[in-house]
């Protein structure tokens, strides 16, 4: 008979206080310190790199000060509209942006410099190298643009630990290990990889451990990632 995992809560909600900066401290002290409305934002960087959590930071901060913001993503559904009583518009994946998207991005970015609205966007690419109409690239390179770099192995490491501890979960050296040899070094996957393994232990009543892993990537295949994985245990 199987435990009933649980719940020990959700996790911390992304903010800039939250984000693990590792070679990307510059990009953060300037979302603590901008100063509402500025020049726009851009970050750009591969996926895992936080872009989104320190655009979600960037949002959580003006909300903690009563202010209104705009999110949009590129699958979000048109029209886009600005209101006028934001103080931030965030433009996420823009390097996804349908051609209306980016349509109604650039309407956007005229609508925020009219309002004097802040504008903050991330894509994983360079503006230069975004393959969108030459009038949005150059409103996304305009401003302050800050490549982002992944984190280290140790400060992945980490940020692992620093998630266990949460739980009050020890993470062996060895599943560490394993981790950061056989998937991506993604935190955002690794984190989702975490809680899926912790859900399956409690649910088992075992402990976090290689071979747990294995068994529950081969019951529960999650994804291209997890069959490789699977396949090479």
């Amino acid at each position: 008979m199987k435990q009933i995992p649980l719940p020990i809560g959700p996790a911390p909600a992304p903010d800039l206080h939250n984000f693990l900066p590792g070679g990307n401290a510059a990009a953060l002290h300037h979302l603590q310190a901008l100063a509402l409305p500025s020049a726009p934002v851009y970050l750009w960087g591969a996926s895992g790199t936080g872009k989104t959590h320190l655009l979600r930071g960037l949002a959580a901060r003006c909300q903690a000060e009563g202010q209104r913001v705009g999110w949009f993503d590129a699958e979000e559904p048109l029209p886009w509209t600005l209101q006028p009583d934001w103080a931030l518009v965030v433009i996420d994946r823009c390097e996804a942006l349908s051609p209306a998207a980016q349509q109604a991005a650039f309407a956007l970015f005229i609508d925020a410099t009219t309002h004097t609205v802040q504008v903050a966007a991330a894509g994983r690419l360079p503006p230069v190298d975004l393959p969108l109409r030459d009038d949005l690239r150059t409103r996304l390179a305009w401003g302050h643009v800050f490549a982002l770099q992944p984190l280290s192995d140790a400060e992945t490491r980490a940020a692992l630990r620093r998630e266990g501890d949460r739980r009050g979960i020890l993470l062996p050296d060895e599943l560490m290990d394993h981790l950061l040899t056989h998937f991506p070094r993604d935190l955002g996957h690794l984190m989702k990889l975490f809680d899926r393994l912790d859900t399956f232990a409690l649910a088992e009543g075992r402990r976090l451990t290689v071979p747990l892993l294995r068994r529950m990537l081969a019951e529960q295949p999650g994804g291209a990632a997890d069959a490789d994985e699977v396949r090479a245990a």
